[in-house]
């Protein structure tokens, strides 16, 4: 030991510290899934605002389609929160001619469809959700007082009796919906572009090629998801229960 320097008897090596992924520039995505040769030269222009209300547990979800979608379309902002209030966006603060999409959860939330909406050429602020399908649920409705004051709910064309497929039908699935018409964020705002734009199917066409290429090079580090039937239990258990109190002739409106 050292009489001056007492702690000189201490030999620490400091382990390196593990190597960062190298992270794509632009579309700032890890290198191996790099989606640059996929996305637009320039941002999309559309006369739709597109909001995207991201809840905070998704933000950096790897399978997230917000980041991505974001760069593809030139008016389209992101607000992450758990709920819509005054303050949080200048733009739906103006209160403007709006929708939002979501499939209606019960009769005291009902939903036009896409395809059925009455609109004349007045461009509309497109608000979406993007979270799991419980918070989804749970944003909408904590958000529904102050888009009430504004914005009509819209809904893709849907199946609640159909079991949910991938983000393309037929293909991979890694994050499984709970039924046919809950899809990711990205396939939902291109299904509504393709309606709302004067070019949709170019829109929708490029949006899709471009989240097909995100799923294909993901699904090379991710395992499959498994169907998830919890989600469909309480349907199935009404169903279950109108079975059972007859076969009575219905209308459905």
């Amino acid at each position: 030991m050292d009489p001056v320097n007492p702690t000189n008897h201490f030999h620490m090596t400091a382990e390196p510290l593990p190597a960062r992924r190298s992270v794509c520039v632009r579309c700032a995505r890890p290198t191996p899934v790099c989606l640059c040769e996929r996305l637009p030269a320039r941002p999309i222009t559309t006369r739709t605002q597109v909001v995207i209300v991201h809840h905070p547990h998704e933000a950096d979800h790897k399978l997230s389609t917000v980041p991505v979608l974001t760069k593809c379309l030139l008016n389209s902002t992101t607000i992450i929160t758990r709920r819509l209030r005054q303050g949080l966006s200048p733009l739906l603060d103006q209160f403007p001619p709006a929708i939002y999409l979501f499939p209606p959860t019960n009769p005291s939330s009902p939903a036009v469809t896409l395809s059925s909406l009455i609109r004349d050429n007045t461009p509309l602020v497109l608000v979406v959700f993007d979270a799991t399908w419980k918070h989804a649920k749970e944003m909408v409705s904590a958000s529904e007082g102050y888009l009430s004051k504004f914005a009509t709910r819209v809904c893709l064309d849907y199946d609640e009796s159909v079991s949910g497929g991938s983000i393309y039908d037929s293909e991979l699935i890694l994050r499984k919906e709970p039924y046919g018409g809950c899809v990711s964020t990205m396939e939902a705002v291109a299904r509504a572009l393709r309606v709302l734009e004067p070019n949709g199917t170019d829109i929708e066409r490029t949006l899709i090629e471009v989240l097909r290429e995100m799923v294909r090079l993901q699904a090379r580090y991710l395992k499959p998801m498994k169907p998830r039937p919890k989600l469909l239990k309480k349907g199935k258990e009404k169903d279950s229960k109108e079975n059972s109190k007859g076969s009575e002739p219905s209308i459905s409106l």
